[in-house]
């Protein structure tokens, strides 16, 4: 269906219908009514999902099962200052950005600036490193904050809502298409960090819990409704270093799988010094 839909030319033209926001609105609201419960047991089954993993709860819509709270203790928090935890459930790609962009999948290229919309806030992270999280419908769909620190307002960019799967990555600059929100964040080991929440085909929620003020590391940022959608963080150059079989994954098209709260990157000797 998805090669249909974005490789050919009558795909394309149903693709522009269905990644119209209204469309995502009136999805939403069929799955926020009581009826949708009849979704979860086969939902459950053909994503093959332990609802051991999660807090019992007698759920009123499809839509309060897809973004359920798992018990803490599944998702434990690493708490040292240096560790840069995964802020979600996901499967991770890292680039180094390089004269402003960044180079997905199959020479897909997308600005900084673009996916920002701020071409000053942009500057601060040439140098850097875009790490992008992808969650699919099995993924656990809520995330948190990286680390300590101050976070800005929310910044929302609207936008349509195309699908994050590598066969879009490849035919449409989907990060700069979709809608999607972020904050940025004056955390206490990394610098100046940007998270961001994309939302993908079916997908119009993304439900931040607060706006500008105190945050800390492992603290729930929000949660995304129903689909697939993506997490992106931006550090500046020379905050954390990773390894060089994260980057070599990456370039071999390999996507690392990564839980909420594990450490995936350690805060460079410049930031530890400070």
């Amino acid at each position: 269906m998805l090669h249909f839909l974005y490789e050919t030319v009558p795909g394309r033209s149903i693709l522009k219908f269905l990644t119209m926001p209204w469309i995502s609105r009136v999805s939403g609201a069929v799955l926020d009514h009581p009826v949708s419960r009849v979704l979860i047991p086969r939902f459950i089954k053909q994503n093959q999902i332990d609802m051991r993993e999660f807090i019992p709860t007698d759920y009123k819509s499809f839509n309060e099962f897809f973004c359920r709270r798992i018990r803490p203790e599944r998702r434990p928090i690493d708490r040292e200052g240096s560790s840069l935890i995964a802020p979600c459930d996901g499967l991770l790609s890292i680039y180094r950005i390089k004269e402003g962009l960044v180079v997905p999948v199959k020479q897909s290229r997308y600005s900084v600036a673009d996916l920002l919309g701020d071409e000053e806030l942009a500057r601060r992270y040439e140098g850097g490193t875009c790490l992008v999280f992808r969650l699919c419908v099995n993924h656990y769909h809520r995330y948190a904050y990286v680390d300590d620190g101050r976070k800005t307002e929310n910044v929302h960019i609207a936008g349509r809502l195309h699908t994050v799967r590598p066969i879009a990555l490849r035919q449409v600059p989907v990060f700069t298409e979709n809608a999607r929100e972020y904050t940025l964040i004056h955390t206490d080991h990394f610098g100046d960090v940007v998270q961001m929440e994309v939302g993908a085909m079916l997908v119009g929620r993304i439900c931040n819990h607060m706006g500008a003020g105190i945050v800390r590391r492992g603290g729930e940022k929000g949660y995304f409704q129903y689909g697939g959608s993506t997490v992106i963080l931006l550090l500046q150059k020379e905050k954390a270093r990773f390894s060089k079989k994260l980057y070599q994954a990456t370039a071999d098209e390999i996507e690392i799988p990564v839980k909420m709260g594990q450490r995936i990157s350690v805060a460079s000797q410049q930031v530890r010094g400070q």
